[in-house]
């Protein structure tokens, strides 16, 4: 399959087609790791654990004594409105 590097802003940048996203089991916002080799540009998706880890399973290791607190940001300095 064929694409071609394209200019976007002061980047560059290679269109992936869908086909080889779902291929390598990757989607729009997946980290992946680019290095040469050999001549060659190799795009590697970086393994990532999705749906393993729970809002239950990192609330629970909150310590038991741990206090929440307000913090003081400062005075608003835009069109903020409290």
């Amino acid at each position: 399959m064929q694409t071609k590097i394209q200019k976007w802003g002061n980047s560059q940048g290679l269109r992936i087609p869908k086909v080889i996203l779902d291929e390598i089991q990757s989607t729009v916002g997946d980290e992946v790791e680019v290095y040469s080799y050999e001549g060659k540009i190799i795009v590697e998706p970086i393994k990532q654990i999705r749906g393993k880890i729970s809002l239950k399973s990192l609330v629970e290791k909150i310590p038991e004594k741990y206090k929440t607190q307000e913090i003081d940001w400062g005075a608003p300095v835009g069109k903020e409105e409290w």
